[in-house]
């Protein structure tokens, strides 16, 4: 293991609380099959991916999986809530390059489209993250490139090579229709930070 994959972030605190949340909101007598499976996860923990896996799928991918993406994995090799809006992170072997995976959505957003064409958005612009973000502030050229790991509500879970931190982190976004655009976040950490933020919080 890697000095940036050394675990420095707690997902497994963050998904059992999410999953507690969810159980709570739907009561104890639900047989809904998402509720039982939280419950399981909730007795026997989860199960994440092998070393091996991750190497394997990496190698399919052509590219190293971010840490924080890697260490989420390493403790559940995909994760399903059906929250109000449903949560659904992929395991590794469904998660892929979104224009392989859904070509239309990375041509029609991509600069390859000329009706959807932007103008481009400058460092100033693009590198805003939090609530002084304008989703309208997308890079159409790295729309393609993006990595599909999942879908939240009515929009999709994305990770973009194209913008690296200094540890290994890619850039993580949600896009969704009604944004215009996409919010843009750090790292995959922060981003499901802020999409469970509502699941997590003590009242």
């Amino acid at each position: 293991m890697s000095a940036t994959d050394t675990p420095r972030h707690p997902w497994l605190d963050l998904i059992q609380t999410a999953d507690a949340k969810f159980l709570e909101s739907v009561g104890d007598d639900a047989l809904d099959p998402a509720a039982e499976a939280a419950r399981e996860r909730l007795r026997s923990g989860m199960t994440g991916a092998s070393e091996a896996e991750i190497t394997q799928h990496q190698e399919r991918l052509g590219v190293g999986l971010p840490p924080s993406y890697r260490q989420f994995l390493r403790v559940t090799n995909g994760w399903d809530v059906m929250e109000d809006p449903p949560v659904h992170l992929a395991p590794l072997a469904k998660i892929g390059w979104l224009r392989d995976l859904d070509p239309h959505l990375a041509t029609m957003w991509s600069d390859q489209d000329p009706r959807y064409s932007l103008p481009h958005v400058p460092d100033e612009e693009y590198f805003v993250y939090g609530a002084d973000q304008d989703p309208v502030h997308l890079r159409p050229e790295y729309v393609p490139d993006t990595l599909r790991i999942g879908e939240y509500d009515d929009g999709v879970l994305l990770l973009n090579p194209r913008v690296k931190t200094a540890d290994g982190e890619w850039e993580a976004w949600y896009m969704a229709p009604w944004l215009a655009g996409a919010q843009r976040f750090r790292s995959f950490w922060d981003l499901m930070n802020d999409q469970l933020r509502e699941d997590t919080e003590t009242p």
